[in-house]
């Protein structure tokens, strides 16, 4: 292992020189391998995106281009400042100028150090003999060091830019505000703010759009294009992602355990992945199958051995002991093969495998002037038909999750009425889990069916398992409840709510705790079935995906 920092994490260089790289890097963290084999350089108009599910490591590799992790093996050189966003920013009796000045103090020593050469030059020195510069060199070269610097640092707008971000991602702008009396996402975007107006060959941004609300996304987006240094950002957002990175480096299982980096955006990243993915699952197929065929090469050798080559009563011995002879060696050949035969690809990961959902003729849902005091104060109507789609939108506390209750049956309105035709399967997915504990997810699964069709809800042949959809592996679904992760959970939910074949599709943040492939298979698919499908989503990507889809403003609608 070798890990090389020439220069301070602060120190900025000239753009044309700054560079961070890794190579053959390897980290193990409490005897687990979380990252194998990474080769990544980064430069300054790198735009890098670092993508996985959770647990897969895209912090860690941040932490590791940052300097803060040595890998187990492998070679990390920098050169260059850097600066880090973590998810979080600690609490402290630090106030805001503190953060500021911290996040800006090489722009305002660069300023000290050009305004003492300009008092030297101005008070006739030739030799500079302050603190900012070795001694004894020529003023005129000292002034121009400092000028360069400065300029190199844009350091005469450092406190303006600061100031503008602040306001922007509307951070807190009271300077003398403690962080201590902050909550976590104050402090993230005061955090934030600091470092996107300070000047530095690189940032690295973990979770960044954390916290921000429409119009902080907006600003967000906009410095990270512009930006002069290098962008590494590790995220869930994938609006943010299509709109700033042109590298993908993707964290998520290959057959190797090596990451794959992926260039030309998000379009491209996303075409190479089901590509990758396409060749994995066929090399997986074509190992499983050559391993069946030895198998069955071998059951069959064994049953002639067992009884395939007794000759006829009365045929000599000698003629029996050779045949028996000559089937053992048979059966070792083939056990033999069998046992070289190693699978040596990995299974890959699952896919979202949407079943065919019923459609049926005329109105399937019908919400006519609903409300309720207190969560949707003014009545809301709508009617859906099979195949037609509904979006829903508005600020937290509009009302959105109300109103798929009403539409689900299960908050009573006020006023106004809903109407589902008699036979027509609505299946609706809340925003929060409500999954028993203490029983298995597959367990849980199966009884949910099970009362479907003792209510005769659903025709038995009907019904969905829960292993054809690819949301759950055998293991996962063998794990209780509490056991999975909220991502796990949440798969789980979606699982039930498909498993009647609805005709009429609910969902409540449907992307929220989602890894983005699941997403991005989850929108297609929304986008091809017959059913009616009704969806409230903050999700930039997804309102963007369904930019064609009717919509439903709650509220005062901010859609970023």
């Amino acid at each position: 292992m070798h890990t090389s920092f020439p220069l301070s994490k602060r120190a900025h260089v000239q753009t044309d020189q700054a560079q961070l790289a890794l190579s053959d890097v390897d980290v193990l963290l409490g005897g687990s391998r979380i990252l194998h084999g990474v080769d990544l350089t980064v430069v300054p108009t790198s735009r890098i995106g670092i993508v996985g599910e959770n647990g897969r490591g895209k912090s860690t590799l941040l932490k590791v281009l940052a300097g803060s992790l040595p890998p187990s093996s492998g070679t990390v050189r920098a050169h260059g400042s850097m600066a880090v966003v973590d998810q979080e920013l600690p609490t402290s009796a630090d106030t805001v100028a503190d953060v500021v000045d911290q996040a800006i103090a090489p722009e305002r020593s660069a300023l000290a150090r050009f305004e003492a050469a300009t008092a030297a030059l101005a008070e006739g020195e030739t030799t500079t003999h302050h603190g900012h510069a070795p001694s004894g060199i020529s003023a005129e070269d000292e002034y121009a060091a400092a000028l360069e610097e400065a300029t190199a640092l844009d350091a005469w707008d450092a406190q303006r830019r600061v100031q503008v971000a602040l306001e922007s991602l509307s951070a807190i702008t009271d300077r003398e505000r403690t962080l201590a009396t902050m909550s976590v996402g104050q402090r993230h975007r005061v955090r934030l703010a600091c470092l996107l107006g300070a000047s530095h060959n690189f940032l690295l941004l973990d979770e960044p759009t954390n916290h921000l609300d429409a119009a902080g996304l907006d600003f967000l987006t906009s410095q990270l294009r512009a930006r002069r240094g290098g962008v590494v950002v590790v995220s869930h957002d994938r609006a943010l992602l299509q709109d700033i990175v042109e590298t993908f480096v993707d964290l998520d299982p290959t057959p190797d355990a090596r990451p794959r980096i992926h260039g030309g955006g998000y379009a491209e990243y996303r075409a190479a992945r089901t590509a990758d993915l396409a060749r994995w699952e066929q090399e997986y197929r074509t190992q499983q199958a050559e391993h069946t065929r030895l198998q069955q090469d071998l059951a069959a050798a064994q049953n002639r051995l067992v009884s395939g080559w007794r000759p006829e009563k009365g045929s000599p011995k000698h003629g029996r002991a050779t045949r028996a002879d000559g089937t053992v060696r048979s059966v070792h050949r083939r056990q033999a093969a069998l046992e070289a035969h190693a699978i040596t690809t990995p299974e890959p990961p699952q896919v979202l495998h949407f079943p065919d959902l019923p459609g049926r003729s005329g109105t399937v849902l019908e919400v006519a002037d609903v409300s309720a005091p207190g969560r949707l104060s003014k009545p809301v109507s709508f009617a859906l038909a099979s195949g037609e789609r509904l979006l829903v939108t508005g600020p937290n506390g509009a009302g959105k999750s109300t109103l798929l209750g009403l539409a689900a049956g299960d908050v009573a309105p006020a006023s106004g009425r809903v109407h589902m035709p008699d036979g027509v399967r609505l299946g609706w997915l809340r925003q929060e889990s409500s999954l028993p504990r203490g029983r298995r997810a597959a367990q849980v699964y199966s009884e949910y069916v099970e009362s479907l069709v003792s209510r005769g809800v659903l025709a038995a042949g009907d019904a969905v398992g829960l292993s054809q959809l690819g949301l759950l592996r055998s293991r996962e679904a063998g794990l209780p409840v509490e056991h999975l992760s909220v991502g796990q959970r949440r798969r789980l939910d979606l699982a039930m709510t498909l498993a009647g074949r609805p005709h009429v599709v609910l969902l409540d943040e449907p992307t929220n705790h989602l890894s983005m492939a699941l997403v991005d298979e989850l929108t297609e698919a929304l986008q091809a079935t017959a059913a009616a499908v009704v969806v409230s989503s903050h999700d930039r990507q997804f309102l963007r995906d369904a930019a064609a889809w009717p919509r439903l403003g709650l509220g005062v609608v901010s859609e970023g």
